[in-house]
């Protein structure tokens, strides 16, 4: 069961999906664990603490995770809410223990705090994300089953949007067209602001910034559900791009130095399974399932999707996950723990 989140505080500037401070406090932490004298695995004294960085799809690996860490290795977790840079550090120092996604390209140091060696990377969560200027399917193909027309069926690259300023047209600013941008905030931000200027939109369209990650959400749904254009930012996976068929339009071709200025596709991330070193040294059976841990974004969309119909929590969408993909899953656990599991989610 997850237990009572906690709230680091601290003051810092919480700036995009995944971008840390360099400096962190390498402080060890105490002991979790006592060990008998007859080397029986470690009795445990305090609950084990996964990142909670405020978007869904980690809160529910970290409740998948959390019901196997309880029910099949019979530890205590629970979570703590933190902004990116805030968790990084956490993690660094041991206040924090395991990160579930790790968003590791967006993580400028990350290879950096790795060779020191306070953080360990176990495995890949999983690596087929994206993300990049959407259009709902319909757009472009059209949706027969709802009398919906193609609008623009030339539609296929982010500057084939510059022929129609009117169909996306600003509600605000009429005589413009409107794309929505990412969470300011986010260092992903300041790249779509100069892809926005770089390929020549502002004369024609304005940069809309929808404030928050839900608001950005909510403004696909509302246009969806009307069969109306939509174009704008986004990432997977999510429960919009498990709910909703969407198009994510071509860019230039990914490099590097262009991708910062603007110039270049969106790179998709690795994500990992981060934990903090005296995880690794105090619970190496608990590591070994978490190296083998994966998912991909289709699995983790459809189940957020679930979760956004049905209203469920994250402790029940984690046993219907589990449920749904239990020959995945239980491969990642010892075979004499199978039973246990698929008795846990009955």
């Amino acid at each position: 069961m997850k237990k009572t989140l906690k709230i680091l505080t601290c003051i810092t500037l919480i700036f995009t999906l995944a971008l840390p401070l360099a400096a962190c406090s390498q402080t060890q932490p105490p002991s979790d664990t006592t060990k008998a004298p007859d080397g029986s695995p470690p009795t445990q004294e305090k609950p084990l603490v996964l990142a909670d960085i405020g978007w869904d799809s980690i809160r529910l690996h970290n409740a998948v995770v959390g019901h196997i860490m309880e029910e099949i290795y019979g530890l205590e977790w629970e979570e703590t809410i933190v902004s990116t840079p805030i968790g990084w550090q956490a993690l660094q120092s041991g206040e924090i223990s395991i990160y579930t996604e790790t968003w590791s390209e967006n993580l400028p140091y990350y290879q950096d705090d790795l060779a020191k060696g306070d953080i360990v990377e176990l495995g890949v969560n999983f690596d087929d994300n994206a993300q990049g200027i959407y259009v709902p399917y319909y757009v472009v193909h059209g949706d027969s089953e709802r009398g919906i027309e193609p609008m623009a069926p030339d539609l296929k690259n982010i500057k084939d949007l510059l022929k129609y300023p009117e169909l996306f047209k600003d509600p605000e600013e009429p005589s413009k067209g409107r794309i929505y941008g990412a969470i300011t905030g986010w260092e992903i931000d300041n790249i779509l602001r100069k892809k926005f200027e770089a390929y020549g939109f502002a004369d024609t369209f304005n940069y809309f910034s929808p404030g928050t990650d839900a608001a950005l959400a909510a403004s696909i749904a509302a246009a969806y559900e009307k069969g109306e254009p939509w174009a704008g930012y986004y990432w997977e996976p999510t429960w919009v791009s498990g709910k909703y068929k969407l198009i994510l339009l071509e860019d230039e071709p990914y490099e590097p130095e262009g991708y910062a200025e603007g110039l270049t596709a969106f790179v998709s991330n690795r994500v990992t399974v981060c934990v903090h070193k005296s995880v690794k040294e105090q619970y190496p059976e608990l590591c070994e399932f978490l190296s083998k841990y994966s998912s991909t974004s289709q699995m983790i969309a459809e189940a957020l999707a679930y979760m956004q119909d049905t209203e469920a929590d994250y402790p029940e969408t984690a046993k219907w996950y589990i449920s749904k993909n239990f020959d995945l899953i239980s491969g990642f656990i010892p075979a004499d723990k199978v039973e246990a599991l698929r008795a846990s989610i009955a």
